[in-house]
């Protein structure tokens, strides 16, 4: 059995009406822009699963397979977590359209959009019967797809840990955190998960921030920062935190987990021991801020500070905020 996760420290509260309401605990590794770890709360070294946060690692595997994407928002969707607009599920069938396949070829979840407008709109046109395309892990599945197309690999088995594709994505993980993948599991959209610890996550998006002008991992997170929209969604973190700061990279996932990079300051991987996620985004900006040094500009401070100090609500109202204690 691989090693545990040991667990984290308090990283932040929800204080309502000025009373300390909750508390989260949870681990967070900062490294400098080498990859080198700079600072560490709680436990940055054991395996866990960055869950979604693994996705830009998938596409950089999808490219070095061979996928040639036709835009680089088809390879935007490929790294993200969308929430069922119009313009993400747009995205998702031009992938499977120039890789000459079809909706059928996915094997992600049925579901319905995560976002309530997408949602409203979709079952007042279909009905409520849900669509695998419609689940927030399509792009990555129609970009896996597109990846075995453009290498000849079998498209009925991409999910399985021994598919030439899932044991590429395997050694590109383990090539960008330097690290050997400790444990495999099953995500929550049928493929599989990697375990590596927070350390080894944030060296990657290190990586990714870092990399020369005309490198793949480049080209991922310049489609990415390009395209903040299509990684979440309207007014998710993710897609708010990269359109205000130039050159941050962001990206959640699961459980509880989060990670942000910039070039020339680091990364920043957080995780949650409780698994919620109101607190990974807020923690991972804060450390990005007062650990790593990110200096935010002026026209993005409104934006960022509300990222790192969300409101919590009472009877519709502005009551109290999530606190980070870094």
């Amino acid at each position: 059995m691989s090693a545990s996760y040991r667990g984290g420290e308090p990283v932040a509260q929800v204080v309502r009406s000025g009373f300390a309401e909750s508390f989260h605990r949870g681990s967070v590794a900062v490294t400098d822009p080498a990859g080198s770890l700079a600072a560490a709360i709680g436990d940055a070294a054991s395996p866990v699963f960055p869950r979604s946060s693994n996705k830009p690692m998938q596409a950089l595997a999808m490219l070095r397979a061979g996928w040639e994407p036709r835009s680089e928002a088809d390879l935007a969707i490929a790294s993200a977590s969308h929430r069922g607009e119009p313009f993400h599920i747009e995205r998702v069938r031009s992938v499977l359209a120039a890789a000459g396949l079809t909706e059928d070829h996915l094997q992600c979840p049925p579901d319905l959009p995560g976002n309530l407008d997408a949602r409203n709109a979709v079952v007042a046109l279909e009905g409520p019967e849900p669509k695998r395309v419609y689940m927030n892990c399509s792009g990555k599945h129609a970009g896996m797809l597109a990846a075995c197309a453009a290498a000849g690999w079998d498209t009925a088995t991409y999910r399985d840990p021994e598919h030439p594709l899932q044991r590429l994505i395997v050694e590109t993980v383990e090539d960008l955190t330097g690290e050997t993948v400790d444990h495999i599991g099953v995500d929550g959209c049928g493929a599989p998960v990697l375990a590596v610890s927070l350390h080894g996550i944030a060296r990657a998006f290190a990586r990714f921030v870092e990399a020369p002008e005309g490198t793949s991992e480049r080209r991922v997170a310049d489609a990415m920062r390009a395209h903040p929209h299509l990684i979440d969604g309207t007014r998710g973190p993710d897609q708010r935190s990269m359109a205000a700061v130039p050159g941050l990279l962001a990206k959640g996932g699961a459980e509880g987990f989060h990670v942000v990079a910039a070039p020339g300051v680091g990364a920043v991987a957080v995780k949650i021991d409780d698994g919620g996620g109101r607190a990974s985004m807020p923690v991972a900006l804060r450390a990005l801020t007062t650990i790593a040094g990110l200096d935010v500009p002026q026209a993005a401070k409104p934006e960022i500070d509300a990222l790192t100090g969300p409101e919590i609500l009472g009877g519709g109202q502005p009551v109290g905020r999530v606190r980070t204690l870094l």
